[in-house]
C-alpha cells in the first residue's frame, strides 16, 4: 500500500487502531458488571464495530510495518521500541478487554492477602462485589496460578485496599512490565540466535495479540514471558543462577514455563559446563526458589494439586473439540462411555505434548531457545484448554530464535487470525454480534482501501 512508506505511517495507523479499541471498549469491553451494557443495546453495538475496526487498522498496521522490517532500510530496534509505546498508549486507561481473567487476578490476590485458602475455595468464598466481578464459570474454581504471581496480586490488593479502578490499573501496570522485559530480552535473544533482532522485535512483541491480550487484556502471561525472556538471557551469559531462579519465578506464575529449565541447562552445557553438573545446580536452584517464593507468597503448596483445575466447559482446545463430538456420537450410539469422551481425550492430548517436546529436543538440541519456543507451541496446541494468548508462549520465542522465514511467516499469519478471534467482552459470542463484529472489521478494510486508493491518486496524476 502506497500511502505505508515509512516508519510514521505505521505509527500513527497502529496508533489509529489501538485508540478505536480503546474508545469502544468504554461500552463493549469486559467493563465492571455495574457499567455492562445490555449486548444489544446501541451504545454496545456502536462499541463492538468500533473495537473491531480497530483490530483491523492494528492488524494492517503490524503487516505493514513487517514489510518495512522486511525491507531494505529496516528501522532500528529502538525504533521499533517508541511504536510498541504508541500504540500501547490508549490501552493503559482503556478498560479491560477481551477477558474478564483480570477481575479473577484481583479477587485471588485480596483472597490471599485476606489469608483464605485460594487453592481450595473459588473467589465466591470472598464474597463482596469483587467475587462479583469474577466471570461466573471461575468464581467457585480454584486458582490456576503460582505463588509468585500470587503474591504479585496480592501486594496490589494490600496498596489498592481491593478498590476496583485502582487494582484494575495496577494490574495493566504489572502487565506492561512484563511486556516491557519482554522487548528487552528479544533482541538480545536474537543476536545470540543469529536472527535479526528487528524483526524479532515486530514478531514477539509488537504483534497484536500481545497489545490486545498482554496489554488490553491485562494477563499474567506477560508475567510469565516477561520473567522467562530474561532468564535465558541470563543463561546464554554467565550468570546460571539467576537464569534458574529467573525461569523458575516465571514457571510459578504459570507452570508451562518450566520448560524453560530445560533451555537453561542446554545453553550452560553449551557455555561448556559439565551436562551433570549444569542439570544439579539448576535443579537445586530451582528448589530453593520455588521453597523461598511458595514461603513469601504464604500460600503453601496447594498450588501443585491446583495445576488439575478443571477447564471451561466450553472451551476450544482442539482435544475438548474432539472430546465433545467424540462424546456426542457415543451418546447417539447408546453408549455409557460418552462421559468419559473428554477425559479421554485430555489424556491423549497431554500425551502428544509429551511425544512432540521430546520429538523437538531430541532434533533441536544446538538451538534450545527455537526448541523452547516450539515446545511451548506445542503445549498450548494440544492442552486440554486454550485461549489466543497462549500462543504467545512459544511466539515469543519462535520471533527469537526461528532460523527460517517461512516459520515466522506462519506463526505471524497464526497471530493475525487470532488476533480476531475473541469479542471484547471476553464472553461467549451470539449471532448477532458476529455480525456487529464483522461490519466493523468490514469497515476497517473499506477505511484502509480508500486511504491506498487516495494514496495511489496522486501518483497517477504525475504519471498522466
Amino acid at each position: 500500500m502506497a500511502f505505508s512508506a515509512d516508519l510514521r505511517h505505521c505509527r500513527l495507523l497502529g496508533l489509529a487502531g489501538t485508540a478505536a479499541l480503546a474508545l469502544g471498549g468504554e461500552t463493549s469491553g469486559a467493563l465492571p458488571v455495574r457499567d455492562l451494557l445490555a449486548p444489544a443495546s446501541a451504545r454496545a453495538a456502536v462499541g463492538l464495530v468500533g473495537v473491531y475496526f480497530g483490530v483491523v487498522l492494528l492488524i494492517a498496521a503490524w503487516a505493514l510495518l513487517g514489510r518495512l522490517v522486511r525491507g531494505p532500510h529496516p528501522p532500528a530496534p529502538r525504533d521499533l521500541l517508541l511504536v510498541l509505546a504508541v500504540w500501547a498508549a490508549p490501552l493503559l486507561l482503556a478498560p479491560p478487554l477481551f477477558s474478564r481473567d483480570v477481575y479473577s487476578y484481583l479477587a485471588q490476590g485480596a483472597m490471599v492477602d485476606a489469608h483464605l485458602d485460594v487453592y481450595a475455595q473459588g473467589p465466591a468464598r470472598l464474597g463482596g462485589p469483587l467475587a462479583g466481578e469474577v466471570a461466573p464459570v471461575w468464581r467457585n474454581t480454584a486458582a490456576p496460578y503460582g505463588p509468585a504471581f500470587l503474591a504479585v496480586a496480592s501486594a496490589l490488593s494490600g496498596l489498592t485496599h481491593g478498590g476496583l479502578p485502582a487494582g484494575l490499573l495496577g494490574m495493566r501496570l504489572v502487565a506492561l512490565l512484563g511486556v516491557a522485559l519482554m522487548a528487552a530480552a528479544l533482541p538480545r535473544l536474537a543476536r545470540h540466535s543469529g536472527t535479526d533482532p528487528a524483526a524479532a522485535l515486530w514478531l514477539g512483541a509488537l504483534n497484536p495479540l500481545v497489545l490486545l491480550h498482554l496489554i488490553a487484556g491485562a494477563h499474567n502471561d506477560a508475567v510469565m514471558l516477561g520473567l522467562l525472556g530474561p532468564g535465558l538471557v541470563a543463561a546464554r551469559g554467565r550468570w546460571p543462577v539467576l537464569a534458574a531462579v529467573l525461569v523458575t519465578l516465571a514457571a510459578l506464575v504459570k507452570a508451562p514455563a518450566a520448560l524453560g529449565l530445560l533451555a537453561v541447562v542446554a545453553l550452560q552445557v553449551r557455555s561448556g559446563r559439565r551436562p551433570l553438573r549444569a542439570g544439579l545446580t539448576t535443579a537445586a536452584v530451582s528448589a530453593a526458589t520455588t521453597v523461598t517464593a511458595t514461603a513469601a507468597a504464604g500460600t503453601g503448596y496447594g498450588w501443585v494439586h491446583a495445576l488439575t483445575t478443571p477447564v471451561s466447559p466450553h472451551n476450544w482446545a482442539l482435544t475438548s473439540l474432539l472430546g465433545r463430538a467424540t462424546g456426542a456420537l457415543l451418546g447417539r450410539l447408546g453408549s455409557g462411555l460418552a462421559p468419559l469422551a473428554v477425559p479421554a481425550w485430555h489424556l491423549l492430548g497431554l500425551a502428544a505434548t509429551a511425544v512432540a517436546v521430546a520429538l523437538i529436543w531430541l532434533r533441536l538440541r544446538p538451538r534450545p531457545v527455537y526448541a523452547l519456543g516450539l515446545s511451548l507451541l506445542a503445549v498450548a496446541v494440544l492442552g486440554p484448554a486454550i485461549r489466543p494468548w497462549y500462543v504467545l508462549w512459544g511466539l515469543f520465542l519462535i520471533a527469537a530464535a526461528a532460523p527460517s522465514t517461512p516459520v515466522r511467516h506462519r506463526t505471524a499469519a497464526l497471530a493475525g487470525v487470532l488476533a480476531l478471534a475473541v469479542l471484547p467482552g471476553g464472553g461467549p459470542a451470539d449471532p448477532g454480534q458476529l455480525v456487529l463484529a464483522g461490519c466493523g472489521a468490514a469497515l476497517g478494510m473499506v477505511v484502509l482501501w480508500q486511504a491506498h486508493q487516495a494514496a495511489r491518486a496522486p501518483l497517477h496524476g504525475r504519471t498522466a
